[in-house]
């Protein structure tokens, strides 16, 4: 009995089908071999996964809204663009299970198809974004994003959004509904063909330089800077593995993705064209299996969301106490500045009981 995985759908990005003449790789996987039929049960359990973390991380950021940092603006794009990806995993799912493919016309494919790309871009690009603002924290001792300057957090999030959409361009372009003859049945593809035509590498070329290498390069770039420097410690101890899970869930379906772009200039597919396919195949599962993981890393990183977490979903009231971003729970730890307090200076006493009574007043209103 045959062993091979065939995931089908979203996870097998195939670049074939030219109008005039259908290409296929020797050795494909049979319809319905190996680990086709537990397809659909994959894409379930990450849509269910994934929707209940980030719709936790949702409730928390409402919860919390009258008093939101930059950080909670950036979660809050981040898990939207994960939730883009998480709810067209039944239209994969569909065209796994059912017999006929897809069925759901060219429009949903191409949207589907494009919100895989959009989401890789907005992760990368963000957390681009989010290093450089460590670095110059930390290197440069200066910030880009502040709690004095709200709206440009909004204005970097707004911003990514539209790179995203124009770099996922081609999707929209050559993404399309094609019965694949080999399996007798309508595939949601990329209609390349072979070799490539020149826009066509073009648009492959731009969606590497752009969505992938220029950002990665920006990302090695800053966190070589930030490591070696002890400062705010516990910034560095939850951004980092937010970046490593992110480099590890993606950076392995990109370099599969240049070499096949590097390979399709050739006429022929090649010997060695159903590996990189079955390749391409499993590192785009992979990236997608990190929209269910990021929320798992703010519940095991963030002691605040875990926390707020178990009082929401036991009804009960919590007391605002720093930033749901803060590592282990534990307020006012060395290299933690203070929601409110940037610089993490050390309050002034008061001196006077009117002042004191007014400030407990305060507290005691602020919102979580």
């Amino acid at each position: 009995m045959s062993m091979e995985v065939d995931l089908d759908g979203l996870f097998r990005p195939n670049y074939t089908f030219d109008d005039d003449e259908d290409y296929q790789y020797e050795g494909d996987p049979e319809p319905g071999a190996g680990g086709a039929a537990h397809a659909p049960v994959l894409y379930s359990l990450g849509l269910v996964l994934g929707l209940v973390g980030n719709g936790l991380l949702l409730a928390l950021l409402a919860k919390k809204r009258r008093s939101w940092s930059t950080t909670d603006t950036f979660v809050l794009h981040l898990s939207a663009a994960d939730v883009l990806l998480l709810v067209t995993l039944p239209l994969w799912a569909a065209q796994a299970a059912q017999r006929g493919g897809w069925s759901f016309g060219d429009f949903l494919c191409k949207i589907s198809g494009a919100a895989f790309n959009v989401n890789f871009y907005f992760g990368i690009f963000l957390l681009a974004c989010i290093s450089l603002d460590l670095y110059f924290s930390i290197v440069r001792g200066s910030r880009l994003f502040s709690q004095k300057r709200p709206r440009l957090g909004h204005i970097t999030c707004w911003s990514i959004w539209l790179a995203c959409l124009f770099l996922a361009s081609p999707d929209y372009v050559f993404l399309a509904v094609k019965k694949d003859p080999a399996q007798g049945r309508a595939l949601c593809v990329h209609r390349y063909s072979r070799p490539l035509t020149d826009w066509q590498l073009a648009s492959r070329v731009l969606r590497h330089a752009l969505g992938f290498l220029l950002p990665a390069a920006a990302l090695a770039l800053c966190w070589s800077r930030v490591l070696p420097r002890p400062q705010r410690r516990r910034a560095v101890a939850v951004f980092l593995p937010l970046v490593a899970a992110f480099c590890l869930c993606w950076v392995p379906y990109n370099v599969a993705l240049i070499v096949d772009t590097a390979r399709s200039r050739a006429k022929e597919p090649g010997e060695h064209a159903a590996s990189l396919e079955t390749a391409l195949g499993v590192t785009s599962a992979l990236g997608c299996a990190h929209a269910c993981l990021r929320p798992l890393l703010y519940f095991g990183l963030c002691g605040n969301v875990r926390k707020r977490t178990v009082a929401m979903l036991r009804c009960a009231g919590e007391e605002c106490e720093g930033s749901l971003w803060e590592l282990g729970g534990a307020e006012g730890a060395e290299g933690a500045p203070r929601e409110g307090n940037p610089g993490g200076e050390a309050l002034k006493p008061l001196t006077s009981k009117d002042q004191q009574v007014q400030v407990q007043v305060q507290v005691q209103a602020t919102p979580c």
